[in-house]
């Protein structure tokens, strides 16, 4: 018998398409992976990423635990839109 976790993971993925300067950007966080993009991009992505994880934090929960409009808040306030 294989060994699953009971409650199913969750993580965040950025993928940046504007990257013209040759350059792989590849950053892992706690609940995110990022991808490509420019420098500005991927610098922009990695912040949010990052604010994101601290309002998480904050609000004591998981982001397998989050609802959508929980979600769609947060990443909203983390991205400063």
């Amino acid at each position: 018998m294989s060994e699953q976790k009971k409650n199913p993971s969750a993580m965040l993925l950025g993928l940046g398409l504007d990257n013209q300067d040759g350059h792989q950007r590849i950053t892992r966080g706690d609940n995110f992976c990022l991808v490509g993009g420019s420098e500005e991009t991927h610098d922009r992505m990695t912040e949010t990423a990052v604010k994101f994880n601290e309002k998480l934090s904050k609000r004591g929960k998981s982001l397998q635990e989050l609802s959508k409009d929980e979600f769609v808040d947060l990443i909203h306030e983390a991205s400063g839109r």
